[in-house]
């Protein structure tokens, strides 16, 4: 069992930067891939980032790839997404998620466990 929260969302300006984290309790934390997903009102879940449980292998949306950056930190239990170079099309609540297993997925319906999401919000 794995709990997640995330933090470090809020109110941007365009072109600016925000790092999110996740923190996980539960002991299968560092055997468990990892994910960032993001929605908006109306719209589906949509894949952002993820990592594999030892932070090896990475994947990234084509919109986000080359300005999000995902990393983790086993020791302290916690996921990172720096963003960088925000654009107001990035606005929405990001959900951090984890699948039992290693590997990662780019499908929302293969993570097991999420937390309640953070809101960003990118507006001048």
């Amino acid at each position: 069992q794995v709990q997640l929260v995330e933090s470090g969302g809020g109110l941007v300006q365009p072109g600016g930067s925000l790092r999110l984290s996740c923190a996980a309790s539960g002991r299968t934390f560092s055997s468990s891939a990892m994910g960032w997903f993001r929605q908006v009102p109306g719209k589906e879940r949509e894949f952002v980032a993820a990592i594999s449980w030892n932070g090896g292998s990475t994947a990234y949306a084509s919109s986000v790839k080359g300005r999000f950056i995902i990393s983790r930190d086993n020791a302290k239990n916690t996921m990172y997404l720096q963003m960088n170079t925000l654009k107001p099309e990035d606005t929405a609540v990001y959900y951090c998620a984890a699948r039992d297993g290693g590997g990662y997925s780019l499908g929302s319906s293969e993570y097991d466990y999420w937390g309640q999401g953070t809101q960003v919000t990118v507006s001048s």
